[in-house]
């Protein structure tokens, strides 16, 4: 290019003064980007294709070959001042942006790690587990078994004459066909017996599990409920071992204070039979609303087994003898978490099943 063809309007970008303005304007707009996104407007702004400092540079070759070197240094310190900038604003902003995660993101382990609340057993189960615990440690086996039961175990190997009035539809529920001869349990005693003819004797079993009545549903009542029963058959089992052994029960289930009490009484299976009280947890047996002011409460049934029992499972009732009992699930629970109505244990409301333990 001739000296001619110079025109001092094409290089101004060159000069030193529109150089540190163009720096500082860039410092500027760096420093005051809030985010970075702001930082990368300014970049395109200051350090992008259009931006002045590389307008200046792509004047360089405009300069005579004498000016060029000085102008080419001066337009570099000018961008590695304008790139330091940005990088210096891009560290900051990125090190904010990131503290910023932090503290939103943190996870509070002091917190619940879930917003749904723990499961929980059912309080039916809380007492039928309870129950079986404590004969469990004494070294019993719990034993299971159908719902649906044979006529013959539910009744008859029971010592259930056939024309007692449990055997009558207004008190068992009987499957199809009526005369078939299977019908819903009435008591968990069944399993006894099943259990009796499976291992033989001696035999230690306690058996917990679901009961069907033909009762209607009410405060006290429903047509399905729950039984804990057991069965003891030994060589020399006396009426004293029961006695020994519910009164164990009782008070690891209500206090090492209660104490029990036995009146006679009347079952099929039992002979003799007795109904077995608990001096009143509440009162202490001085008399409340709960023991009607006895201060004693029926928890359970019991008895000698009869030997008829005995003798309908093959056991030799001259060497073998025995105790059983049975306790309505839905009683205990009653008794021990004193709820006033059978249904609630039914209607699965959060608010009342919230109230026992995990």
């Amino acid at each position: 290019m001739s000296p001619a063809d110079y025109d001092p309007k094409e290089v101004a970008a060159l000069q030193p003064e529109q150089l540190d303005a163009a720096v500082a304007a860039g410092r500027e707009a760096f420093a005051a980007a809030a985010d970075l996104d702001d930082l990368a407007r300014a970049h395109t702004a200051h350090l992008g294709g259009r931006a002045p400092v590389a307008l200046a540079r792509r004047e360089l070759g405009a300069l005579p070959p004498q000016a060029r070197a000085d102008a080419g240094r001066r337009v570099n310190e000018a961008l590695t001042a304008l790139q330091a900038a940005y990088d210096d604003r891009r560290a900051e902003l990125e090190r904010l942006r990131d503290e910023q995660v932090l503290r939103q993101e943190a996870v509070d382990v002091t917190l619940p790690w879930d917003r749904r609340p723990p499961g929980a057993l059912h309080p039916l189960t809380l007492v039928q587990e309870r129950v079986a615990d404590v004969f469990v440690a004494m070294g019993w086996e719990v034993a299971e078994g159908p719902e649906a039961e044979a006529e013959w175990l539910n009744f008859d190997a029971l010592n259930v004459p056939p024309h007692h009035p449990a055997r009558e539809e207004q008190d068992t529920l009987w499957l199809d066909p009526h005369d078939g001869g299977v019908c819903l349990r009435t008591q968990t005693s069944p399993v006894q017996l099943r259990a009796l003819l499976d291992r033989g004797a001696p035999c230690y079993v306690v058996v917990p599990g679901r009961v069907y009545r033909n009762d209607q549903l009410d405060a006290t009542h429903s047509p399905i409920f729950h039984q804990v029963e057991g069965l003891v058959v030994d060589r020399g089992i006396t009426l004293g071992d029961l006695k020994g052994t519910l009164a164990y029960f009782a008070r690891s289930l209500f206090g090492a204070d209660r104490e029990t009490r036995f009146r006679t009484s009347f079952f099929p299976f039992t002979e003799p039979s007795v109904e077995v009280d608990v001096s009143c947890f509440l009162c202490d047996g001085s008399g409340c609303v709960v023991c009607k002011h006895s201060g004693w409460i029926e928890i359970l049934g019991a008895g000698q087994v009869d030997p008829n029992v005995l003798a309908m499972a093959g056991l030799d009732t001259a060497e073998w003898q025995g105790f059983a009992f049975g306790m309505g699930i839905e009683r205990i629970a009653f008794l021990k978490y004193g709820f006033p109505d059978l249904r609630m244990l039914y209607d699965n409301d959060l608010r009342f099943l919230e109230q026992f333990p995990a």
